[in-house]
């Protein structure tokens, strides 16, 4: 199939991070784009503004009828976020339409371009992004798609120049829920962490292991592999497949910083690899994950050819992703970051980057569990990780495609979390809840919808304690 010569394509969950960016592509090479999703977002009003026609409801009449006349090849593409007994799903497949996974999609369009892969439980996203700004802000011809809205580009697609003399790189965030990222052809692969998650798919630690491996293993045979050290220490040797290898890490690893320095605003630190060395590097978004993923990133950005002034100039310019440690106040009386952890060692990460950047200050982290499965799953490690804040306040859990689980709620979390100060809380009882006790650093935490919750905090913030 010919992906640029489609009639139109059917999105069955446009509005997903993921989905968008291809979205935005088949918009972008003058392909008709429509779609469905439950409900309308801000995401979904972008791509609508962008003429794509979205519905709300989950009804095939609410399908535009250029899509359903004859002639022309079409193509559904689906998320299993929409589960298969949704009526548009039953009325494409019983009517012969062909239905890919996002994932295939995605696979087929990079599948002939030079493609950079990153994937990990947690680091992917921030990873991706700076690699493609690093290589986008030197001039290299450069596309991307990407899990998050980049604050450079304002968007989660990142489109190459189609008349450039020069070959594309593509960057790909390689996503392993539901094995998503094995559809890919990566030239290059980056691997940030390899932690338990999505045990729902996989089943256990071992099943997720052995997806990763199989991920790894796609890499071309004379490509690259960059790979977190902790992530290569659960891998043998000999399920690495042939391509060249390199350990990073904060400060273990054949590519790791040195003189590491916590700011309020920008972390400081220098690169060092086998053969170079990139001294005072500034990076704006703080934290020591981050580090590791500029470290990634910038020894991308080397393997393709970029001067050590590049390095420097797209470092230090880069300025995050949308929800991955975004200081949405910096005040004198309070500091707010709102992060999408929603993984244990994610969590335990981000606080502790918080603590170092503002030590003797009380730090107040609000979190809403994501997903029933994973909060039953890691309870143990979610509590051990939010008791580095002084005090915790709990959500109820986000159930995304999930039905609740008997006996599993936020409030599960509580015996085991040490913080002085640890509570339950309705997103209704929020505000009134921090206008009564008033945080000094305050953290917003999850993957569910407390970003929406991110506006009214930022309010009050500055019509009462800026």
């Amino acid at each position: 199939m010919n992906l640029k010569n489609l009639h139109s394509v059917y999105f069955l969950g446009i509005g997903g991070i993921g989905m968008s960016a291809i979205a935005r592509w088949f918009n972008h090479i003058g392909t008709p784009v429509c779609g469905y999703d439950k409900t309308p977002s801000p995401l979904t009003a972008e791509l609508e503004k962008e003429g794509m026609q979205i519905s709300y409801t989950d009804d095939s009449n609410e399908i535009p009828e250029s899509f359903k006349v004859q002639g022309g090849d079409k193509l559904v593409v689906w998320t299993p976020a929409v589960p298969e007994s949704s009526q548009l799903y039953s009325y494409f497949r019983d009517n012969g339409y062909l239905i890919k996974k996002r994932s295939a999609v995605l696979g087929m369009i990079t599948q002939d371009m030079e493609s950079v892969a990153v994937a990990g439980t947690h680091g992917k996203t921030t990873t991706s992004s700076m690699i493609a700004h690093l290589l986008k802000h030197a001039g290299h011809n450069t596309a991307a798609f990407l899990g998050g809205l980049t604050q450079n580009y304002q968007n989660n697609l990142i489109l190459h120049d189609e008349g450039s003399t020069e070959a594309p790189v593509v960057v790909v965030e390689a996503d392993e829920f539901d094995r998503s990222f094995l559809q890919l052809h990566p030239n290059l692969s980056i691997v940030t962490s390899i932690d338990p998650d999505h045990l729902d798919i996989y089943g256990d630690a071992k099943q997720l292991l052995e997806g990763f491996i199989a991920f790894i293993r796609l890499t071309h045979p004379d490509g690259q592999l960059f790979i977190h050290h902790k992530a290569y220490d659960k891998i043998k040797e000999q399920d690495l497949g042939s391509a060249t290898i390199h350990q990073y890490g904060l400060t273990s690893g054949s590519v790791h910083a040195e003189n590491i320095q916590a700011g309020t605003v920008s972390f400081a630190f220098d690169f060092v690899s086998e053969n170079s060395r990139i001294d005072g590097l500034e990076l704006k978004v703080p934290g020591f994950h981050n580090i590791e993923n500029a470290l990634a990133a910038i020894a991308v950005g080397l393997y393709y050819g970029l001067s050590e002034t590049a390095i420097r100039a797209g470092v230090a310019s880069y300025k995050g992703v949308k929800r991955r440690f975004e200081c949405i106040h910096t005040g004198e009386n309070i500091t707010y970051i709102d992060d999408y952890a929603h993984h244990p060692e994610e969590i335990r990460a981000f606080l502790e980057s918080v603590k170092a950047m503002y030590p003797g200050k009380r730090l107040t982290a609000i979190f809403q569990p994501h997903l029933f499965t994973r909060t039953r799953d890691f309870a143990a490690g979610f509590s051990e990780s939010l008791s580095l804040a002084d005090e915790v306040l709990l959500l109820d859990i986000y159930p995304a495609r999930e039905q609740p689980l008997p006996g599993v709620t936020s409030a599960m979390l509580l015996p085991e979390i040490t913080s002085p100060k640890k509570l339950v809380l309705s997103k209704e009882g929020l505000l009134p809840y921090l206008k009564e006790h008033p945080p000094e650093v305050l953290v917003t935490i999850g993957a569910g919808d407390i970003d929406r919750l991110v506006v009214p905090i930022a309010k009050w913030i500055e019509d009462e304690r800026s």
